[in-house]
């Protein structure tokens, strides 16, 4: 059965079309774009009418996309909101104008709900990790989620109020930053993660998400997005450094013209992203992080199934 799913997330919105059968996905076609939906909700609390209508552009986009590549295979298309439309004070007018405009209903996923998807999605396309002890961490624009479980069952999560899009905004004030704003960055993650976590078992450590699939394409010299080759890669948090040296000295545009395919976008969050990366390997006293493409988008389509 061919479905898709829309993540929209606080920076990105990711677009899933896939085959579901005896609970496996096999992917057909994916689409991401960077409307920055979040932009200031971390200080204003709303969803400014700019970025309503950028991600709008979006999912009517993706809509002529699906009406085109498959007017008649798709059986349904499920769209979920995360972090920034769940912080923001006037969330039900964005939800009723996607309504309106595409027909598409969006699920707002709480917190712990975003981390059980997150965690089912990741794991859906890592086959061999699926009866091992598994953390996963996704660095998202406005929240982290982290979700632990074991095997294909989730038994801890949490959703933390720290993200690229969030932490930019909060600490970053310029570029190259500040010394010291990233030393306050880096303190409040730490202070995050010792306040949230708990967990103190050998696993996995598994990240998803923008952050940590663009830096890895980038590392692995990749000249166009494969998940096939991403899935199951590893890397060093000694590469996750050097991309955090290199990046700390550059303005976002100058990253964006260097890795156009990749981080186009995103050149304005990624440091953050990365701090917040390798805050959270340093916690977890893990050298390497294991790479999954999959996400919110496959996990939803996989809750659809029981």
């Amino acid at each position: 059965m061919i479905e898709a799913s829309i993540d929209i997330g606080t920076n990105s919105v990711l677009l899933l079309v896939a085959d579901i059968a005896n609970r496996k996905i096999t992917v057909l076609n994916e689409m991401e774009s960077v409307p920055r939906l979040g932009k200031g909700v971390d200080k204003k609390k709303t969803l400014d009418k700019e970025s309503q209508q950028r991600v709008l552009n979006v999912l009517l986009r993706y809509k002529a996309f699906l009406s085109e590549n498959y007017p008649s295979t798709i059986k349904k298309t499920v769209v979920t909101a995360t972090s920034a439309v769940r912080d923001a004070s006037n969330r039900d007018e964005f939800i009723k104008l996607i309504a309106q405009e595409t027909d598409w209903n969006i699920q707002l996923l709480s917190g712990n709900q975003e981390a059980q998807t997150t965690y089912k999605g990741a794991l859906s396309v890592l086959p061999d990790l699926k009866r091992s002890k598994n953390l996963v961490f996704d660095i998202g624009g406005g929240s982290t989620e982290l979700a632990f479980g074991e095997g294909g069952k989730l038994t801890e999560s949490v959703s933390i109020d720290m993200g690229s899009v969030r932490f930019t905004e909060r600490f970053i004030k310029k570029y190259p930053p500040a010394e010291n704003s990233l030393v306050q960055l880096r303190n409040s993650v730490r202070n995050l993660l010792t306040e949230n976590i708990r967990i103190q078992k050998t696993f996995n450590l598994i990240g998803v998400a923008g952050t940590v699939t663009s830096v890895a394409a980038i590392h692995f010299g990749m000249r166009n997005y494969d998940s096939n080759v991403l899935n199951g890669a590893k890397i060093d948090q000694a590469v996750i450094r050097a991309f955090i040296s290199k990046f700390s000295e550059m303005q976002p545009d100058e990253i964006e013209a260097m890795y156009p395919k990749f981080l186009t976008g995103r050149g304005e969050v990624i440091l953050a992203g990365l701090l917040i990366m390798d805050e959270i390997m340093t916690h977890f006293s893990k050298s390497e992080i294991i790479v999954s493409t999959g996400g919110i988008r496959h996990g939803i389509l996989l809750n659809t199934k029981g």
